[in-house]
């Protein structure tokens, strides 16, 4: 009897905690900044794991700590920190209504005098080009074979045939809805202001087709890609309504590789595929035969004979915060997220340093903190099915990968990067929401790939993307037309 009822308690306990969790996820804040002041909450950047939603009241200026507890202030930006020098510049002198002087005398210009410095919009401009192909001939030869002889000129292919389509308006369209998340119906509004009324069937046609375009150059990404020695890795859920052999509300899924953040050149691929599944990481990492830094998924275990795996320690974290954040008491005995904060604490002190020197400070310092957080692992006295309890066993069940952080140092603490990335595509997800076809889902892919492989080379995304599709178009076959039902 006693011992049921002491089940009955555990059970108690673990539903309790089950709904203080769900109620947290619901109503709580979503920043993981901890409110123990002797807790450390250090990334190696800034991580979508402790980035807070931003408002339109919030500034993203640094903030600096005034030293007064609580309260921070946001140091005033020069403002060449904020207008970029590679804006035109144009000097506005505005001359006197009269110039005449009280005496009636002309007056003469010796100088001018600085009021105020603004910055000024042009709204996009759009105009019609007609494309023509001059004709020539040749007298001479006419005269000599009593035969006309007409040579053309060669106008450039069209970007997609008999359209009205353009690299610079495709581009445009492109940048809206892959940098700026804004969804192609909502596109529409916009584009009949300016005075083209495009629907939003024909601009998901002109993003499919072009995607074909640059296909080769995604082609190119992904094979120099797995030539690396490290790379991250990250899967999210995506809809796809008509998806064969499957139902409208069924999940697929977006998979993302990148390079590593010290990478000379910097690679961000997606891939679109129907499932989670193991053979879906052996097809996206075919040929790549180094380090892979990802989190805990056993789906990565269809590629662990040929692909190294390193653990995120961002994901171990995250577990424990989640059960500090439950429960207040648990937090002041949770010696585990103190010390994952003081290992992200060194790293970021490290985060500059070269690989040999990384890994030589790994050895040094962040081994001796590794070591007490195993040895806090193993002799904690917790239920397995409570929130610290899962986050342990999470932890331990990664013990050899987490702990590979220490053989490398070209690799990161945490996999952020490719978290970041990500999460551009989730803000795109949570915007036009689903993919129609699997062919929409396949070019969202390529785009993203395209505009995430940019930025992360401080590239300006819509001038790539315009070069991309006024040069590699002209490279091969033309296109066919692309109808999507």
């Amino acid at each position: 009897m006693l011992k049921q009822q002491t089940e009955f308690l555990k059970e108690i306990k673990q539903l309790n905690e089950n709904i203080a969790y769900l109620t947290n996820k619901l109503y709580g804040r979503h920043s993981e900044k901890l409110d123990d002041p002797n807790q450390q909450s250090l990334f190696e950047d800034n991580g979508v794991f402790t980035e807070p939603e931003q408002t339109g009241q919030q500034s993203e200026e640094p903030e600096v700590t005034t030293g007064e507890k609580g309260k921070t202030r946001k140091p005033k930006r020069k403002r060449s920190e904020i207008i970029s020098t590679d804006l035109p510049t144009e000097d506005e002198v505005h001359e006197p209504m009269i110039k005449l002087c009280p005496q009636g005398h002309d007056l003469q210009r010796v100088g001018k005098h600085y009021v105020r410095q603004e910055v000024r919009v042009i709204p996009g401009r759009l105009y019609v080009a007609n494309i023509y192909e001059a004709t020539y001939k040749c007298h001479q030869c006419d005269q000599q074979d009593a035969i006309s002889h007409l040579y053309q000129g060669n106008a450039p292919w069209a970007l997609i045939p008999h359209s009205m389509a353009s690299a610079s308006l495709v581009s445009e369209i492109a940048y809206h809805k892959y940098v700026l998340g804004t969804p192609l119906y909502r596109q529409k509004g916009y584009w009949k202001n300016q005075g083209l009324d495009l629907s939003d069937k024909t601009m998901g046609n002109w993003m499919i087709a072009c995607a074909q375009i640059v296909k080769p150059v995604y082609d190119l990404l992904r094979q120099n890609l797995v030539s690396q020695k490290f790379l991250q890795g990250d899967e999210t859920p995506y809809q796809v309504l008509q998806e064969p052999g499957k139902l409208a509300t069924s999940k697929s899924y977006i998979w993302l590789a990148r390079t590593i953040g010290r990478a000379q050149h910097q690679i961000v691929c997606y891939h679109y595929a129907d499932s989670r599944a193991g053979k879906v990481a052996q097809q996206l990492y075919s040929g790549f035969t180094g380090v892979l830094q990802c989190d805990g998924y056993y789906g990565y275990n269809a590629i662990a004979d040929s692909v190294e795996h390193v653990g995120c320690w961002a994901h171990v974290r995250r577990k424990f915060y989640d059960d500090a954040n439950i429960d207040k008491k648990h937090f002041n005995a949770s010696k585990g997220l103190t010390l994952i904060g003081q290992m992200m604490h060194e790293e970021q002190k490290w985060r500059k340093w070269d690989s040999v020197a990384r890994y030589q400070a790994r050895q040094k310092y962040l081994k001796l903190l590794l070591d007490e957080f195993w040895q806090w692992c193993d002799m904690a006295d917790v239920l397995p099915k409570t929130r610290l309890g899962k986050a342990i066993a999470y932890a331990q069940g990664q013990r050899t990968a987490l702990n590979r952080v220490l053989l490398y140092g070209e690799v990161d603490f945490t996999n952020n990067a490719s978290e970041r990335n990500m999460k551009s595509y989730v803000i795109g997800r949570k915007n036009w929401l689903f993919s129609t076809s699997p062919q929409g889902a396949e070019a969202n892919a390529i785009w993203m790939s395209i505009v995430e492989s940019a930025k992360a080379n401080k590239t300006n995304p819509r001038e790539y993307i315009e070069f991309l599709l006024k040069n590699v178009s002209q490279l091969g076959p033309r296109i066919k037309s692309v109808q999507v039902k």
